[in-house]
């Protein structure tokens, strides 16, 4: 019987496996079948074996997330992009000119008008400072004071077009996270859905309760809980060497040495003939 291994877990989808599973450990309270946490395991004990355990876990909901990935791959195709693709080049560069020209203006803006009013406060003071003082004076300061007014303005505004870049780009940041690659359609959003549940119910929750219940697991090891392992343990078991002295008393061989026995010496009156 082939059996098909479960896909690897793709690295954007590790956030979600993590976040499952922290969820599990934050609520196990609330499940009796999870009670005993806390009492031999504590929760970070057994994020850290289900972490070592991932493959393991998410080849409980293999079928679900091969669904998943699929259906997620057929949205990215160029061909479910192609519109987009078309309007795409004419978009981006109008955004980046019009980027580019306000952001020119934003910087360069501040910059010549802090220049100006330093040299125009710095000459009309000084000529000031003359006697008599040239009658222009006053017009380079009040020239030099204006420019002052136009950098204070400019650097307003560039705080104010930061703070919403900011904004925005912090909103775009959490609609990420709660929804990586942007908005979902329906059906790869009900596809991931059906791939959490799964993992859920059929990875985390069963590891996590073997994990539990089994008193030989160390939670030092790496080693998964006896009870969730899907890989068949092969045994050898080495052939059996009996010591001489186990076993049933056989019949050992006898040796008796031969039987020698001495001439037969009398005395003169028996000497042969």
């Amino acid at each position: 019987m082939h059996m098909r291994s479960a896909p690897h877990l793709l690295t954007e989808d590790r956030s979600d496996f993590e976040r499952i599973l922290d969820d599990a450990l934050r609520n196990a309270h609330e499940r009796p079948d999870l009670a005993a946490v806390g009492q031999r395991l504590n929760t970070e004990q057994l994020r850290t074996m289900a972490l070592n355990a991932t493959a393991l876990i998410t080849s409980a909901a293999a079928a679900e997330y091969e669904h998943f990935t699929s259906v997620r791959e057929e949205l990215r195709s160029p061909s479910s992009t192609a519109d987009r693709a078309i309007l795409a080049p004419a978009l981006s560069e109008a955004a980046e000119t019009g980027a580019g020209l306000g952001a020119v203006v934003t910087v360069l803006a501040p910059v010549l008008a802090g220049t100006a009013a330093a040299i125009f406060l710095l000459v009309g003071y000084i000529l000031k400072a003359l006697s008599p003082a040239p009658s222009f004076a006053e017009t380079l300061l009040t020239a030099g004071w204006f420019f002052g007014a136009v950098t204070a303005a400019g650097i307003l505004v560039a705080a104010i077009g930061l703070l919403i870049t900011a904004v925005r780009n912090g909103s775009t940041q959490v609609s990420a996270e709660e929804e990586p690659g942007g908005e979902l359609p329906d059906e790869v959003a009900r596809a991931r859905d059906a791939w959490r549940h799964a993992l859920l119910e059929r990875g985390i929750l069963p590891f996590l309760r073997a994990a539990l219940n089994d008193p030989s697991v160390d939670p030092s090891s790496s080693t998964p809980p006896r009870q969730v392992s899907r890989i068949p343990k092969i045994g050898y078991s080495g052939p059996d060497f009996s010591s001489p002295s186990e076993g049933s008393a056989g019949v050992r061989p006898t040796f008796s040495s031969p039987d020698f026995t001495s001439p037969d010496f009398g005395g003169p009156e028996h000497q042969p003939d």
